[in-house]
């Protein structure tokens, strides 16, 4: 069945609004999706993939490389033809195998012709599209750590059974959890780029109308589909404009100024807050068309790439997102 509509989700705008941000500018480094069972965290990432136009990749690439030359030496890849794919999203689920994510010996090529070949795993799948990970509160620490080294790197590098292999492994990291379930490791946490809090809808109509939709889409799926077809069409069409205008939009030294008064007055550690802050509020303007950064897309994309940076303060019982908030009341009055 199609994935359900982007712009047929009902409410969670600060959660849309992270996703389109990543799918502007990949470079703002993924979404954490905090919040209630049930909230359409996965149905958003789906959407969104389902929405954005087809990359352009060689056929025979299992790394989804764009161009003949940019295909690894061990795929030996003879069909170079270059076709269309949906933009890929993978899902990386718990209790996972280290091979299965970062690919192993072809077991069956080694023991039909005697050969030694590398079988790619979920990473190379991966490769310019997004890797969704569920309850990635509860992935195991060693796949933790291995995704840490690649979401650093933006390589796979493979050395075992006598192999030395390497494939880009380029994706926006899309994460979604339950805080009751436990905590994220601050080394994973930080490498989000955005953090968004989801919440069960609190009003009879908002709830009403969510029931609507997805039984629309379950039981009249075509004429749901036509329905909101156009909105999704144009939110593309947005997203691929804004894209395209990325790199004309300007920043000022007032808006650098801004990013780091902000992360300085909340005490985030290091300096890839300011850097998150500053490339959210781009995609931001250029989302909404603006020739450059201001104060107000500054605030609006404070709360998305700074909220999960914070320390732990125990004589302040505020929440991460209330704390954002009393910051930039004061910083950016």
């Amino acid at each position: 069945m199609t994935p359900f509509p982007f712009a047929a989700i009902v409410g969670q705008d600060e959660m849309k609004t992270a996703m389109v941000l990543t799918a502007i500018d990949p470079r703002i480094g993924g979404v954490l999706v905090f919040g209630d069972r049930g909230t359409g965290k996965s149905t958003a990432v789906r959407a969104l993939a389902a929405l954005l136009p087809p990359i352009e990749a060689v056929a025979g690439c299992p790394c989804n490389s764009a161009r003949a030359e940019d295909c690894p030496d061990w795929a030996d890849v003879t069909d170079t033809t270059i076709t269309h794919r949906p933009t890929p999203v993978v899902d990386l689920p718990l209790g996972v195998t280290e091979d299965r994510v970062t690919g192993a010996l072809d077991i069956e090529r080694a023991l039909t012709r005697g050969e030694k070949a590398f079988e790619a795993g979920l990473l190379a799948r991966a490769n310019r599209g997004y890797l969704y990970i569920d309850e990635v509160n509860l992935l195991e620490d060693h796949i933790v750590d291995l995704l840490l080294d690649v979401a650093q790197s933006g390589e796979n590098v493979v050395e075992r059974e006598g192999m030395s292999i390497r494939h880009p492994a380029r994706f926006v990291l899309v994460g979604s959890g339950n805080p009751e379930e436990g905590e994220l490791r601050p080394q994973l946490l930080d490498r989000f780029g955005l953090s968004v809090e989801v919440k069960s809808p609190d009003d009879i109509d908002t709830r009403i109308e969510v029931i609507r939709r997805r039984d629309a889409y379950e039981n009249d799926h075509a004429a749901f589909m036509a329905e909101w077809a156009p909105q999704d069409a144009t939110l593309r069409d947005r997203i691929l404009a804004a894209r395209a205008a990325l790199p004309q939009v300007r920043t000022s030294g007032v808006a650098l100024h801004d990013c780091a008064a902000v992360c300085l007055a909340l005490g985030s550690d290091g300096l890839r807050g300011e850097l998150t802050l500053l490339r959210a509020a781009r995609a931001l303007a250029a989302h909404e068309r603006a020739p450059e950064v201001t104060r107000a897309h500054i605030r609006a994309a404070a709360p998305m790439a700074l909220r999960h940076r914070l320390r732990r303060d125990p004589l302040d019982e505020a929440g991460s997102t209330a704390r954002v908030a009393r910051q930039l009341a004061e910083v950016l009055p």
